[in-house]
């Protein structure tokens, strides 16, 4: 599958959005973003991208490591010791990019155990979403969905 292409919004817009966003109250903030995650997930089609699995890496907590470890039928150690790496923040995150469970057709191949990192990405369908603020424009630039999802709010 060709990488997803599509025309990027200044990120300047994005913050400036995100400002005005900020003096929406919290439970309508939420609904906000509910509302436009759901619309635009009708319109992108995370495999035509899977930009997030080529250039981040998602973090890891115990869970993940020991449920992906054993569908690989090694021990969560073996698993840490030879895929994964403690970041500054102290959370286990991928050695490397692109991730190492991401196919050539964009397909993840660990999809139905995938870290709950990925399952939740890119966070947008989520409450209290005025915590993600800087983390959804740090990510803009990476998810076309974080951007359209965005841009879309009515204010």
């Amino acid at each position: 599958m060709n990488d997803y292409i599509y025309e990027r919004m200044d990120q300047k817009k994005i913050s400036k959005k995100i400002k005005k966003l900020n003096k929406v109250s919290d439970k309508d903030l939420d609904d906000r973003f509910e509302k436009s995650h759901i619309e635009t997930f009708k319109k992108i089609n995370c495999l035509d991208c899977a930009n997030c699995c080529k250039t981040k890496g998602p973090s890891f907590n115990k869970k993940d490591i020991n449920r992906i470890a054993n569908h690989l039928k090694i021990s969560p150690s073996e698993f840490s010791n030879k895929y994964l790496s403690i970041n500054d923040d102290g959370n286990y995150i991928l050695e490397s990019t692109p991730c190492i469970f991401l196919e050539e057709d964009n397909y993840c191949s660990i999809y139905e155990i995938r870290p709950k990192a990925c399952a939740s990405y890119p966070h947008t369908n989520t409450r209290n979403v005025r915590n993600l603020f800087p983390y959804l424009k740090e990510h803009a630039s990476t998810c076309p969905a974080i951007e359209e999802i965005v841009i879309n709010i009515k204010i």
